[in-house]
């Protein structure tokens, strides 16, 4: 049952998934000081009012709506999803590019490089 779980745990998507994880998490500060330094100071001089949470609230029979707080949220979900995109994926995806646009179609593999010196090896 254990070897079961410790196959499971390094499986290379789980481990992957736990580091996307962290970045994810280290992320947050990055968002949090990007908001309160640029974004909120802007939504302050556009709108008056410090941050976005307060913008576009309206009451009905005592119920509070906030159309401004879904509005952070998805700010901070872009700016989240354009800094992991730009510092982690498009450079992993070119450097997957470089690394193919090395390897032809027609080369033979590894295997297939390993196999003819074998049978090299085997027929003297």
């Amino acid at each position: 049952m254990l070897a079961g779980f410790k196959k499971f745990i390094l499986q290379g998507n789980v481990v992957d998934l736990a580091v996307g994880v962290v970045i994810g998490a280290a992320f947050k500060g990055v968002v949090d000081a990007l908001t309160a330094g640029i974004i909120n100071p802007l939504i302050a001089a556009i709108f008056g009012k410090p941050n976005l949470d307060n913008v576009g609230t309206f009451t009905i029979n005592n119920a509070n709506f906030s159309i401004g707080v879904i509005l952070t949220a998805a700010i901070n979900f872009l700016i989240v999803a354009a800094a992991l995109y730009f510092v982690v994926v498009l450079p992993i995806n070119t450097l997957k590019d470089r690394r193919s646009a090395g390897e032809e179609p027609g080369d033979p593999t590894n295997e297939e490089k390993m196999v003819a010196l074998l049978e090299q090896i085997a027929s003297k």
